[in-house]
């Protein structure tokens, strides 16, 4: 009989005969639970597996989140590792806390330094129910590269025929992969980003001799509804400037960026840099210069390949011999060795081929 002395008892040993019904069954927990119907996405037998050995390490956990209902912590176990990939379950296996664990099979992009592990759980698994917030790790529709640029001048109102932005009015600029920004008040040169498409671009935006205060400026994606957000802050007749990372339409269109401010100002716009996806190059391969041996008739000889390049990686061994006459007798990390059956002299050769990846 359970006392009620003893809270930590009654959780362990509840949570065991929950635990035991799998371990009692050639099946994982996910088909012995069948209190309710799977929910989607499927889970597939081997996460079904990885699901029953996360129930096992943080049984405790789950009794604090989830309580005593089986139906309850099978259905929200169901939902967190059916939603991770391959790696973020391998990442969650070596986290040494139970938010940890949750965070990496989330990849909700937390920074565990800086939130306590109850305020993690607790925005992710909210109320029993999993917040399927945007995932920032691991995602290739989410992480891209960021590229600096030498800071170039696209956008400066003073210098246009339009003049200052009105009160509660917007203009629409581009950011990159235009052939100069003259007409905007920027630069004469394309700024380095003619070609490009990317997903977003870090912009310094500083807000000039503004007409009234206080007031705020929004920056937001060219097309797209204007956010209940403030990107600069200001004051009449200030000059404030704030760091931006502005997302641009995918594809590109007829502009990239849009400046909403609330009271009369010129704006200026440097960018500084742009994020794209992961670019998939291809292996980059060279072979080094021959190096050669003579074998004198009868004779056996070993020649070793000059070394790779800084930087390369030797994937193959070359060997050339002169004659039929002389086979191969070994081939190994850069070293050739023959034997020469000829009559005359021969000459043994090796190289290596090196390769690497030169992605950005």
């Amino acid at each position: 009989m359970f006392t009620v002395g003893r809270p930590q008892s009654l959780r362990r040993a509840v949570l065991a005969c929950i635990i035991g019904l799998a371990s009692l069954s050639a099946h994982p927990i996910a088909q012995v639970l069948q209190f309710a119907p799977p929910p989607e996405p499927v889970l597939t037998a081997e996460g079904a597996a990885q699901m029953d050995a996360f129930a096992n390490r943080w049984a405790n956990e789950l009794f604090e989140r989830q309580g005593t209902d089986p139906d309850r912590q099978r259905r929200q176990l169901w939902a967190l590792f059916a939603r991770a990939d391959a790696a973020a379950v391998a990442a969650a296996a070596r986290q040494p806390t139970f938010a940890g664990a949750v965070a990496a099979l989330r990849g909700a992009g937390y920074k565990l330094s800086n939130a306590t592990p109850a305020r993690v759980v607790a925005d992710m698994w909210a109320g029993g129910t999993l917040v399927d917030s945007p995932g920032a790790l691991g995602s290739v529709g989410s992480d891209m590269v960021f590229t600096p640029i030498t800071p170039c001048r696209v956008v400066d109102t003073r210098l246009t025929v339009a003049g200052a932005i009105a009160a509660s009015g917007t203009r629409s600029f581009l950011a990159v992969n235009a052939g100069n920004y003259t007409s905007q008040g920027g630069s004469a040169t394309n700024c380095g980003t003619l070609g490009l498409s990317p997903g977003a671009v870090a912009v310094n935006v500083t807000a000039v001799f503004p007409t009234a205060g206080p007031g705020y400026a929004t920056v937001y994606p060219f097309g797209t509804a204007r956010p209940l957000a403030s990107s600069i802050n200001y004051n009449a007749g200030a000059i404030v400037n704030n760091a931006l990372i502005v997302q641009i339409p995918d594809p590109l269109s007829s502009y990239d960026f849009t400046i909403f401010t609330a009271a009369q100002s010129h704006f200026v716009v440097d960018i500084v840099g742009y994020f794209d996806t992961n670019e998939a190059t291809a292996l980059q391969c060279l072979e080094t210069s021959l190096n050669a041996v003579n074998v004198l008739p009868n004779g056996t000889e070993n020649v070793n390949a000059l070394a790779c390049p800084a930087g390369y990686t030797q994937t193959g061994t070359n060997c050339l011999t002169d004659s039929f006459l002389m086979p191969l007798v070994f081939s190994r990390n850069g070293t050739c060795g023959a034997r020469n059956n000829d009559s005359v002299t021969r000459t043994l050769q090796a190289s290596r081929t090196c390769c690497r990846v030169p992605g950005r």
